[in-house]
């Protein structure tokens, strides 16, 4: 009996190791640190006061797109690479510095999980300073949609583990599709064509507008002023103000932007600009991604909206943004 545990033992001590060599790593790995959209960047504190990281910044640094107040894409944080130590590897987002005379192969090499999970680390590899200004301009979009997406995929992953599994049935009777929301999100209003689902604190709200109407198949009904207009028709009747005659309109302090985007198949409109009522003083930025159903009989358009008139709007924003990437179609083959 002892040999056979024995043996038992040692086989089954066998399978955890190999399960560890064929992806068991990420399971292992430490949990990430750092704060949601910070940026740990390892950089020699010459470069970091130089061309490179005044190049670095003025990328991701920039003002957030329609925020009430001024509030940079990120915060970074640098450390020298002496000082990168394993407390440091643990962070959510860093961005390594590789600028030295030695490096055959310049670029941008992007790697997850390399130290904690889930972690993108990404290496700026050049042999001259001015080759890495160049190639962190070549390289911007990728690189801002690298980071943002990685925010986004972790407030939808941890989404997952603590959802209000009672609304996605809500909105795929109304679209055909699902999403994932936070526990703690509520159904606020329900119509034939309108979902209106939110959460709401003593300061803050965060809400998803989900509605749909038939689609004409025409560019123009993709562009600012048509999705502008269709926008305010809904949301008057079915967003009233806290006053009497009040509403949820767009404001007209600045024009919404609108530009093009494609994510896991899914191509869309996105649409971002202010929000205000109607006859009422609150307001704060939306975003909506507008796109057809499979069959173009019909337009969906999912938004998210904050309400925080204490706090900076960053954070709020990019969490209930992140949502919108969690639809998917049910039951398209």
């Amino acid at each position: 009996m002892k040999r056979f545990i024995s043996i038992f033992t040692a086989a089954l001590a066998l399978i955890v190791m190999a399960g560890c060599a064929n992806g068991g790593r990420k399971s292992l790995l430490p949990n990430i640190s750092g704060k949601a959209g910070e940026v740990l960047v390892v950089i020699e504190k010459s470069d970091w006061e130089g061309p490179a990281g005044a190049q670095l910044r003025d990328l991701l640094c920039a003002d957030c797109p329609f925020l009430p107040q001024k509030e940079p894409l990120y915060t970074l944080v640098n450390v020298t690479p002496n000082n990168f130590t394993q407390m440091f590897q643990l962070h959510r987002n860093i961005i390594l510095f590789n600028v030295n005379a030695g490096v055959n192969v310049p670029g941008v090499v992007y790697k997850y999980n390399k130290w904690a999970q889930p972690q993108i680390v990404i290496t700026i590899n050049a042999s001259t300073v001015d080759e890495c200004v160049k190639i962190i301009n070549d390289n911007s979009g990728k690189l801002m949609n690298a980071l943002e997406q990685m925010e986004r995929d972790r407030v939808i992953e941890n989404t997952r583990l603590f959802q209000e599994k009672k609304l996605p049935p809500y909105v795929e009777e109304l679209v055909g599709g699902t999403m994932v929301f936070p526990s703690g999100y509520s159904l606020k209003k329900k119509s034939e064509n309108f979902i209106w689902i939110s959460y709401e604190t003593t300061y803050v709200q965060q809400g998803i507008f989900i509605y749909k109407y038939p689609a004409q198949m025409k560019t123009e009904e993709l562009g600012v002023e048509a999705l502008v207009d269709r926008r305010n028709e809904v949301l008057k009747a079915e967003v009233p103000g806290m006053r009497d005659g009040s509403y949820m309109t767009t404001s007209t302090v600045l024009e919404p932007t609108v530009k093009y985007a494609s994510y896991h198949g899914r191509k869309f409109a996105e649409l971002r600009g202010f929000w205000d009522v109607h006859g009422d003083f609150m307001g704060g930025p939306f975003v909506s991604h507008s796109f057809y159903t499979p069959d173009g009989l019909n337009l969906i358009c999912i938004e998210a909206y904050v309400y925080a008139p204490k706090y900076d709007k960053r954070l709020y924003l990019r969490q209930v943004e992140s949502l919108l990437y969690s639809f998917e179609w049910k039951n398209i083959l």
